[in-house]
């Protein structure tokens, strides 16, 4: 009888046994479905909406049209500009752009015979159609007379707004002179230095030559600076 027992009890303690490990299993089946629930909602992806579909096609497509109607205009341009016109503008770009030249001065050399030879009506179509800053452009060439040819204020202007010079208008020679950094008194100076060595000049004909109107048109001081500071 006690060995009935004994194994009754080994018995009801399997039973036991199985009965917690199956529950053990069901809790985690549970967990892992909760967990796998959750990480689907989480990882849900985000979905455009429609509203952001239209925008983002219109938007696509007003690129797209100004696109080919920018290309479509250019190829219009191109089509309906003579080659000549085209090329005498490339020319008044490259003299402006390179050269520094005055607007006068572009078309001259580009109708000239001995420049470019370009007919009138192509020439007349690159100055009307040239994007140039020809007050930059007079400014340089001011420049350029100061720190090489030590000319005075009066003489950059006049050889700025000559027709035998560089042609640009008054207002863009002045723009020129208002605006161009010079040492005046210095470039009396270096003129009165090459009157004297090169053409062995005296003192007074030398003060005379850098003031008159037919000369260097420094101012009387500036001439006088000169004078005073010759060796």
């Amino acid at each position: 009888m006690s060995s009935c027992c004994c194994c009754g009890g080994i018995g009801i303690a399997s039973g036991n046994k199985d009965k917690s490990e199956s529950s053990s299993v069901s809790e985690v089946s549970n967990e892992s479905s909760v967990a796998e629930t959750t990480e689907a909602v989480t990882e849900e992806p985000t979905t455009e909406t429609s509203t952001e579909k239209t925008t983002t096609l219109a938007t696509t497509k007003v690129t797209t049209v100004e696109q080919a109607t920018e290309e479509l205009t250019k190829a219009t341009v191109e089509d309906i500009v003579p080659k000549e016109y085209s090329n005498a503008l490339k020319k008044a770009k490259s003299y402006a752009d390179g050269m520094n030249m005055s607007k006068a001065a572009i078309y001259n050399q580009l109708t000239s015979e001995y420049g470019e030879q370009f007919p009138a009506e192509a020439a007349q179509y690159a100055i009307d159609n040239l994007v140039a800053d020809f007050n930059a452009n007079a400014l340089a060439k001011a420049e350029s007379y100061s720190d090489t040819m030590h000319m005075s204020k009066a003489s950059i202007y006049d050889q700025l707004t000559s027709e035998y010079g560089e042609q640009f208008t008054p207002e863009e020679a002045q723009y020129a002179v208002d605006n161009l950094v010079a040492d005046y008194n210095y470039n009396a100076l270096q003129k009165a230095i090459s009157y004297q060595d090169t053409m062995a000049m005296s003192v007074d004909s030398i003060y005379d030559q850098l003031v008159s109107e037919y000369g260097e048109k420094f101012t009387p001081e500036e001439a006088q600076y000169a004078i005073d500071n010759l060796s």
